[in-house]
């Protein structure tokens, strides 16, 4: 309630701004709407998917010069411009993104900065663009007969665009496709395991958030009515992403107090600090410099977080309201063959992890996969689950090889896993991290979440979560952020994930891995409780005192090659079994 309050307030004060405000700051005020429409799509893309760019201002270009070329040589309605400058836009952003979004680490932005500058001095070099000099006297939007052809006109214009993104970048987040997203950043192969396709989504972030500067760029040259190449060069798209930083890079609001800022205080210094200092100069951009590290520091995840802890209270929020269940798989008959693995091999370099392994897991029974520390289990539990690619073999489920398959499709066929690691993305609520489990069991995509079409089947799904949760114990803990639980009950998360999937296979990787005893009794009787009702089980697991009393049948792994198979107590007297975990017996 807070949140819409503080939002109709914002409203009302943008209404009121043109009509009240001097030119200069309503000329201001447009400024900051065209850099929050650049900053809300690098929110998405940089604060949020993890993909850092400095090259948004050649987006907001292609657009600007495209609407200016058109209107000034041709003739043609900004409107219809509009469309075909994001139509550019959008190509482009496909291109570059193909080849860009393949790099990682440093290599990604620093490819950003080379498109950066490589745009910018095509701008600067082609004849139809009016080379450095630019292109004047673009006609002004009309909108129903009413020409928008000054900054308080133009200014009612920017602000319902920016306000419309912003709404729909704040839907998008609060969705079953932003919660993929928000996975994107640190926990991309926890999201593939999930069924999330990375790449793609990646690919469509990047798009958004080009087509949100190319409708600032389309803005930008409607309002000033003349473009340029120097309003789109690295330093413009260095000053976005600041922005986006400043402001809060997680927070959609934080486009906008990032934007403000820059802009306002940017102007203000290059008044006083000539009075100042006596001669003019660029001091600015040094004071600029300074002030923003010093907040940094302060600030280390931006303003939007620090302002909200201060102004707005925790919400209370309820649980889930009951929904229509989501769609089930239909489970395989007991005793049916699920799992096969034939001489799956796995090695890196000179090193064989996974030596020639064979074995078979049976609808409606836990196998566990036990050897000691550096076994190969984990090796053998990603080759399974598509996270690596095997070198040798086969791995076949319900009859179908997929060991060539992406993890997103092997979890389309009904293999969900936990991790040996705990994959959870701590910043968000246990019930959003539930949620991401059951991925695959919506249909809604980005545009519906941005609309908020949505809403239906996010109630299903949140509520499909909550029931998870209840099931494995923690029905209390909804809200509380993930990364606050003890790791057994972050362990709990990761199997209530799991199971929001509908697995017709659930595969755990050392889930007792840090848990004491107590709790390693609680997560047993949860296991027993899933075998009895229905659920097939692949357990991994070094601990044997843990697992003896649990499975149905044991595979023993060693230097990664099957040492044992069999019951749990042929198991607890082989000798090689003995030796291989104790080191030997007299």
């Amino acid at each position: 309630m807070r949140e819409r309050t503080a939002l109709a307030l914002f409203v009302a004060l943008l209404a009121a701004a043109p009509l009240a405000l001097p030119e200069f700051y309503v000329t201001l005020l447009n400024y900051i709407g065209l850099a929050t429409l650049v900053s809300v799509g690098l929110v998405l893309l940089t604060g949020v998917a993890g993909v850092m760019s400095f090259g948004q201002q050649v987006f907001a270009g292609l657009a600007a010069y495209s609407t200016a070329v058109l209107t000034t040589r041709y003739g043609i309605s900004p409107w219809i411009t509009l469309a075909a400058g994001l139509a550019l836009t959008a190509a482009v952003a496909l291109f570059l993104g193909a080849i860009t979004l393949r790099l990682s680490g440093h290599f990604l932005p620093l490819s950003t900065i080379a498109w950066g500058i490589a745009v910018y001095f095509l701008f600067g070099n082609m004849e139809l663009l009016g080379k450095h000099t630019g292109i004047a006297d673009i006609p002004p939007i009309s909108l129903f007969g009413w020409r928008l052809d000054t900054g308080r006109e133009i200014c009612v214009l920017i602000w319902v665009l920016t306000l419309a993104a912003l709404v729909a970048a704040r839907n998008l987040l609060d969705s079953r496709a932003g919660r993929a997203i928000r996975a994107l950043r640190f926990r991309s192969v926890m999201a593939e395991s999930f069924g999330v396709n990375t790449a793609a989504l990646k690919n469509l972030v990047f798009l958004y958030a080009a087509l949100l500067a190319g409708l600032s760029g389309w803005l930008y040259a409607h309002f000033l009515r003349f473009v340029s190449p120097g309003a789109f060069n690295v330093n413009a798209g260095i000053d976005y992403l600041f922005m986006a930083v400043v402001g809060g890079a997680g927070q959609v609001w934080g486009a906008v107090i990032g934007a403000s800022l820059l802009t306002v205080l940017r102007e203000w210094l290059k008044d006083i600090l000539p009075k100042l200092v006596g001669f003019s100069g660029n001091y600015e951009i040094v004071v600029f410099g300074v002030l923003m590290i010093m907040l940094l520091h302060r600030t280390r995840d931006g303003l939007a977080p620090a302002l909200a802890r201060l102004a707005i209270a925790a919400k209370v929020r309820a649980s889930p309201s009951p929904a229509p269940s989501l769609e089930k798989r239909r489970q395989p008959q007991p005793g049916e063959t699920l799992l096969e693995a034939r001489a799956a091999r796995k090695q890196f370099g000179g090193l064989v992890a996974v030596r020639d392994l064979s074995f078979e897991t049976q609808s409606g029974e836990i196998l566990g996969l036990i050897g000691p520390n550096g076994a190969g289990k984990s090796t053998m539990f990603n080759l399974i689950t598509g996270v690596l690619g095997s070198d040798g073999g086969e791995i076949r489920f319900r009859g179908e090889r997929i060991d060539r398959f992406p993890p997103s499709e092997i979890a389309r066929r009904g293999i969900c896993r936990t991790f040996q690691h705990v994959n959870l993305i701590s910043a968000m609520s246990v019930i959003e991290n539930v949620a991401i489990g059951a991925h695959l069991r919506g249909r809604r995509g980005t545009l519906d979440a941005m609309l908020r079409s949505d809403r239906a089947e996010e109630a299903q799904l949140l509520y499909e979560a909550a029931l998870q949760l209840e099931r494995v114990g923690l029905a209390e803990h909804l809200h509380e952020t993930a990364g606050s639980l003890p790791l057994a009950q972050q362990r709990l998360v990761e199997i209530a994930r799991a199971l929001s999937a509908d697995p017709i296979l659930l595969l755990l990787d050392e889930p007792a891995a840090g848990l004491r005893y107590g709790e390693k009794k609680v997560l047993a009787e949860l296991l027993r409780r899933l075998r009895a009702e229905g659920m097939s089980i692949l357990l991994v697991e070094h601990d044997m005192e843990f697992v003896m009393g649990l499975v149905d049948r044991l595979v023993v792994m060693d230097f990664g090659e099957k040492l044992a198979q069999g019951l749990p107590r042929e198991i607890q007297a082989d000798p090689a079994v003995v030796e291989a975990y104790l080191g030997g017996i007299e």
